[in-house]
């Protein structure tokens, strides 16, 4: 149904291509009106820290000026959107409101007070997917559940062809006259100044998230398998925080790697773009975990590890806050994600396992963490990354899975490299110590690195008997309850 004026209602697609919502009004309304209402619930401003806030207002900013390009001028609401979005429909003399959705249990609570108010008010209301290839109903097993395991997910994810990305908005506004309307300004509405002096920000406009797209699909992604587990070689794509703020669309992305993947050279490039494919996979499933089963934003996926006794040593979590466990890998991980707001993704498994198995913390403590610290920060996924980690999650890793940070840190950066960037006190140790610097106590003491906080091998019998003693004590109760039911 075509409509003369509609409001697209900006959210996490903050770009003009690949816009499902936005395409949808470019066709079907003779006007667009684009607005963006910044609210603490549609971004979880309250947890949002610097960095993210920071790419947010340059993503905006960008935004307002490739619209004004096109005569479209960005209106910047700052309030509630089931009072602002109506309130605009009736001074602009809007028919509707089209939005892409979004899947976090707040996001969709949101959306359903601003269809009830527009309704009540006689507005249209419609909202489309994008942030996503497939929503958590249209992937299913053949009993017609979610899945909760990866591998079976990913197989029937792949079996479906994959949408083609949406035209870029190219339609110029009529010269319309329409009301004016307050907006506010960008830094006033986010309380953000200006960048961040620790660690370069990443280029967050829809332009430079299509330049990082293409620099990684023109060569990188043919090494991916091969180097991204490795923090200090440029082996990853760095589109995370584009996706998580929708400056590049996923059908783009896939898109791209598909072109990619058609001019690979050998077997080892086509299965290296196949393992990139996997970890875009990796998102869609957490993300539908989350829609599905919105308990895992509180707790445990697995009830019966909400009943875990963890450690609640302040100290403990301070000093891995800060990169002083005395652990080197750990301790690079941490003070790299502090100064720049990135973080490795096998940095993130190991000190997410080193929180929860070696310090006996709360998974859900440095889940928040992250999200305040991370430019990147995704509900879902961080919510995913940390329970597979601490083995509370879907598909996640066996509880007696316990990374050994000495091992991996020999593993994964065997040089040393990264750690001597991120821990200065260790730059002179040689590659025999550089793990393990507490075999030289005096070199230790003279370099100023902190002492080990805990000692792995023994905290690794600790985290086995405690996840034990929570089946054992779930088992008992599975067993008194069917007792009780016959």
């Amino acid at each position: 149904m075509r409509v003369k004026r509609v409001i697209h209602w900006f959210r996490r697609d903050l770009r003009l291509s690949d816009n499902t919502a936005l395409n949808a009004g470019a066709v079907r309304a003779e006007d667009i009106v684009p607005v963006f209402v910044w609210d603490d619930v549609c971004f979880g401003s309250a947890g949002l820290g610097e960095r993210q806030l920071a790419f947010l207002r340059d993503a905006i900013t960008a935004l307002r000026n490739s619209l004004r390009e096109l005569r479209h001028e960005l209106i910047i609401c700052c309030g509630q959107p089931e009072v602002e979005l109506p309130k605009l429909c009736k001074e602009l003399r809007a028919e509707a409101v089209f939005c892409n959705r979004g899947y976090e249990p707040e996001e969709k609570r949101v959306e359903a007070r601003v269809f009830s108010a527009l309704n009540a008010a006689g507005f249209g209301f419609e909202s489309f997917k994008d942030s996503v290839v497939w929503e958590e109903q249209e992937i299913l097993t053949q009993a017609g559940r979610p899945f909760t395991v990866f591998t079976p997910y990913a197989r029937a994810w792949k079996a479906r062809p994959i949408p083609a990305p949406k035209p870029r908005l190219t339609k110029r506004r009529a010269n319309t006259r329409l009301p004016k309307i307050k907006s506010y300004d960008l830094p006033v509405v986010l309380g953000v100044t200006g960048k961040s002096d620790a660690g370069a920000a990443p280029d967050a406009t829809e332009k430079g998230a299509l330049t990082t797209l293409a620099k990684f699909m023109s060569g990188p992604v043919y090494e991916y398998a091969a180097l991204r587990d490795y923090p200090a070689k440029n082996g990853t794509s760095r589109l995370s925080p584009h996706l998580r703020f929708g400056t590049v669309g996923i059908r783009t992305v896939l898109a791209a790697l598909r072109k990619a993947r058609s001019r690979a050279r050998s077997i080892t490039e086509k299965k290296s773009c196949d393992v990139f494919l996997t970890e875009l996979i990796w998102r869609e499933f957490y993300n539908q975990i989350l829609a599905n089963f919105p308990h895992v934003a509180h707790g445990s996926f697995r009830p019966e590890y909400n009943a875990l006794e963890w450690s609640e040593n302040s100290a403990h979590f301070d000093a891995w806050c800060n990169g002083m466990t005395g652990y080197p890998i750990v301790d690079a991980a941490m003070r790299c994600l502090n100064a720049t707001g990135w973080l490795h993704n096998r940095l993130r498994m190991i000190v997410a396992m080193f929180l929860s198995k070696d310090l006996l913390i709360n998974w859900q403590w440095g889940e928040r963490y992250f999200m305040r610290k991370l430019v990147d920060a995704d509900l879902a996924a961080n919510n995913g990354g940390w329970q597979w980690s601490a083995s509370t999650g879907t598909d996640a890793a066996p509880y007696f899975r316990i990374f050994n940070p000495v091992a991996q840190g020999q593993k994964f950066d065997p040089n040393g490299e990264f750690i001597r960037r991120w821990v200065p006190e260790l730059a002179s140790f040689p590659v025999e110590l550089i793990h393990q610097p507490w075999k030289n106590p005096a070199a230790l003491n003279r370099a100023g690195y902190h002492h080990r906080i805990i000692l792995h091998e023994k905290q690794r019998l600790k985290v086995i008997e405690m996840y034990r003693a929570v089946k054992t004590r779930s088992r008992i109760g599975e067993r008194a309850g069917q007792r009780h039911d016959s």
